[in-house]
């Protein structure tokens, strides 16, 4: 929705809007429209200049991205190693111990 690049759903945020407000949806469950968005800051930021989550979950007026900005905080200590994102490419396998 911000950067308008294609991706696979595993590394996308959906959002629906909810109250006033976007809500992020981690189980990809709740009602209505759904948006989706990278686990990037700067996309995020993209939507928000664009004022995109109007127009992609069809609603009127603004809506506020307060609580998904406050996610992608949440979330950026997991997503870095070394300072830099990791790509899907970069995910290791899970080994069996025994």
């Amino acid at each position: 929705m911000g950067c308008r690049r294609r991706a696979l759903n595993s590394e996308l945020l959906r959002l629906v809007a909810a109250d006033g407000r976007v809500v992020v949806d981690e189980r990809r469950r709740l009602p209505g429209r759904g948006a989706w968005l990278h686990r990037d800051p700067e996309c995020l930021s993209r939507a928000e200049r664009r004022r995109a989550f109007s127009r992609a979950l069809r609603v009127s007026g603004v809506l506020d991205a307060g609580g998904v900005r406050d996610h992608l905080e949440r979330l950026a200590p997991d997503s870095t190693e070394t300072g830099t994102p990791r790509s899907g490419s970069e995910r290791r396998k899970q080994v069996d111990p025994s």
